[in-house]
């Protein structure tokens, strides 16, 4: 395995804000980032509209496993060089139930979260007016 897509809302601060964070770390593979909601997507995995997408991330790995919620966020921990021991511990049976319950928690609150945090989407981001303010001292 060599590269890992995660689906993801770019619409939403907080999976934007990991997207982020995800794509600052050291991986052991390649991490890509489509939307889910995107015609890259569709192409990518066409059964995408199926497994509701907007509501939990899916990963999919370039030998085409597939992982969704809880298990999709234990396979991007084991991607990154520095969270692949935490990547274990979350998989152990002793911890998937909590892993599961966390991930749905999060998950179901995820915009709720973004609100609160003031965290923008990537396509917030995008649809910015790129225009640059300058700022002069005056005496």
């Amino acid at each position: 395995m060599t590269t890992l897509t995660l689906f993801y809302d770019a619409r939403c601060g907080l999976c934007s804000s990991v997207r982020r964070w995800l794509s600052a770390q050291p991986a052991f593979v390649r991490l890509e980032f489509i939307p889910y909601d995107s015609p890259q997507a569709r192409q990518r995995c066409p059964m995408i509209d199926q497994l509701h997408a907007d509501q939990e991330i899916i990963v999919l790995s370039d030998e085409g496993y597939l992982w969704q919620g809880a298990g999709a966020w234990v396979m991007c921990l084991w991607a990154l060089r520095d969270f692949r021991e935490w990547s274990q511990r979350l998989a152990s049976p002793a911890m998937q139930a909590i892993a599961r319950k966390v991930v749905h928690l999060i998950s179901s609150n995820r915009l709720t979260l973004s609100s609160l945090l003031r965290l923008r989407g990537d396509q917030a981001l995008h649809d910015l007016p790129e225009t640059a303010t300058t700022c002069e001292l005056t005496a």
